[in-house]
C-alpha cells in the first residue's frame, strides 16, 4: 500500500477525523506518563489526545510525510512531536527510551507477514516495564480477513505474538465500550508489559 499517495489523494477511510474512542475511555482511568510512541499515527488524533491527558512527550511517528504535515498542522495539545520514520528502522537512540506505546491502526495495516517484526519494534522501543496500550482489529470482524488493510488477527495470534514470544506479559483485555461507528464488536483492547 501506498500510504503517502492515500494521504496526498485524501483516499484515508481509516482516518474518522478524532483519537480512537477506546483511547479516550482507557485515559480517563489510566495514567499515561513518561514518553509515548505512537506508530503510523497518521494525522496525529490520538497524539494529540495523549498528550493533552499530560504525558511528558507523545511521538507519532509515520512514514507518510503529508500525513505528518497535515498533523502539525494542528493546535498542540500538548508536548506533542511528529516524526517521519519507518517502525521497522527506528532511530538507534528510541531503543528502550519510551515508557508506553499506543497501538491503534498501525498493526492492522501491515501485511500478516511483518506481525513478528512490529512485535520486536516496538518491544525494542520500550523499556522494561513499559507498556504497550491497543486496540487490535479482530478476523471476526472483518468481511474478509484477508483483502486488507485493515488485516485482522485472532486472540489467539496476538497470544502467540505478543505473550507466548516471551517479548510482554499481560495485564489486561477487555472489548471497548465505544468505538467509531461501524466498528462495534471488530475491536479488542490490551493493555502489555514488556518483559
Amino acid at each position: 500500500m501506498n500510504w503517502e499517495a492515500a494521504y496526498q489523494q485524501k483516499d484515508t477511510p481509516w482516518d474518522k477525523g478524532g483519537a480512537s474512542p477506546g483511547l479516550l475511555d482507557f485515559l480517563e482511568s489510566t495514567p499515561v506518563i513518561g514518553r509515548v510512541l505512537v506508530p503510523g499515527c497518521g494525522l496525529g488524533h490520538d497524539v494529540r489526545a495523549i498528550a493533552k491527558a499530560g504525558a511528558a512527550e507523545v511521538v507519532g511517528v509515520d512514514i507518510a510525510p503529508t500525513a505528518l504535515e497535515r498533523a502539525r498542522k494542528h493546535k498542540a495539545a500538548g508536548a506533542e512531536r511528529f516524526v517521519q520514520a519507518d517502525l521497522f528502522d527506528l532511530p538507534a537512540e528510541w531503543s528502550g527510551a519510551f515508557d508506553w506505546v499506543w497501538e491503534h491502526t498501525c498493526f492492522c495495516a501491515l501485511p500478516r507477514d511483518r506481525r513478528e517484526d512490529y512485535v520486536k519494534a516496538v518491544r525494542g522501543a520500550l523499556k522494561k516495564g513499559g507498556s504497550l496500550a491497543a486496540v487490535f482489529f479482530l478476523d471476526p470482524g472483518l468481511p474478509d480477513p484477508d483483502a486488507g488493510p485493515p488485516f485482522g488477527v485472532t486472540k489467539k495470534e496476538l497470544d502467540a505474538l505478543f505473550i507466548k514470544s516471551g517479548a510482554f506479559k499481560m495485564i489486561h483485555e477487555w472489548e471497548p465500550k465505544r468505538g467509531y461507528p461501524g466498528r462495534e464488536g471488530r475491536e479488542w483492547m490490551r493493555l502489555m508489559r514488556a518483559v
